[in-house]
């Protein structure tokens, strides 16, 4: 199985480590490139058996999978230029949500998958929301799910949630480490606690909560209940989000929907 990755910023970056560190794609197996061919070079440093193809028709001609990890206004001038390259055989795989697998496959002959990753995939953690379209094959499903899962938990999802279900696996470790970091900043503000030990106490507290709710332990509800005792000190914390926060969330998905909406107008109107 031979792979290719068009793009190697930041999150095409991550699907080439995760891939590599764990063990679903062999180096020997990769061919990357990037417009700035330094970006695929310094993967390359990491990564020796890896190929750093000259141009994306080089990856498309040497993959049979490619991923395609450019932001979303590049997209339908490079499927143009890659017109003559791509066959039946070929599986096209694009990690942006404002373009559709429909308008994908109205642009080129091949199999199509939407799958948009999170920067925990990383960690080989994290969900991956995965979009098949219409030409896919059994065997091309069962492939790329297969792929998928030895980095993240695949989710399959309809066009009408792609932005909501982006905003909460794929924005959601911005907008959290955002809230963490503030968390951090007050602390050190209000008291006598150093920059490192809230940084290090504040960064257990995540993974601590993360480990909880990954082995079942309790739900996000019963976690509050156990921790937030009747008159206790976390009750009087929690006080003041819920005045503080509500409504916040909303505004965000509102915002994020914004722009998601007028993105998608425009690449609408490249693939006219």
């Amino acid at each position: 199985m031979n792979i290719g990755v068009i793009g190697t910023g930041n999150m095409g970056t991550v699907l080439i480590e995760a891939f590599l560190d764990s063990g679903a794609v062999k180096e020997n197996e990769l061919a990357i490139t990037n417009r700035t061919l330094a970006k695929a070079f310094a993967i390359q440093h990491t990564y020796p058996g890896i190929t750093v193809a000259v141009d994306a028709a080089e990856v498309v001609k040497q993959s049979s999978i490619v991923f395609l990890c450019v932001k979303p206004f590049d997209i339908h001038p490079l499927l143009q230029q890659l017109t003559t390259y791509w066959t039946n055989e070929h599986c096209l795989v694009s990690i942006t949500s404002p373009i559709s697998v429909e308008q994908l496959e109205a642009a080129v002959p091949c199999q199509v998958v939407r799958a948009i990753p999170s920067i925990a995939n990383r960690a080989l953690s994290g969900s991956i929301l995965v979009t098949f379209g219409s030409r896919c094959s059994a065997d091309c499903r069962q492939t790329i799910d297969g792929l998928l899962r030895r980095i993240a938990s695949p989710v399959y999802i309809d066009e009408a949630i792609t932005r909501v279900a982006s905003d909460i696996s794929s924005c959601g470790p911005a907008f959290f480490s955002y809230l963490l970091q503030r968390f951090i900043d007050a602390a050190t503000v209000k008291t006598a606690i150093t920059k490192e030990q809230a940084t290090m106490l504040a960064t257990d507290m995540i993974i601590g909560l993360g480990e909880l709710l990954k082995r079942n332990l309790y739900t996000l509800p019963t976690l509050q209940e156990k921790v937030c005792v009747k008159g206790g000190i976390t009750g009087e914390g929690i006080a003041v989000l819920e005045q503080r926060m509500n409504g916040v969330f909303e505004e965000v998905l509102a915002k994020t929907h914004e722009k998601f909406k007028e993105d998608v107008e425009k690449v609408k109107q490249q693939f006219l």
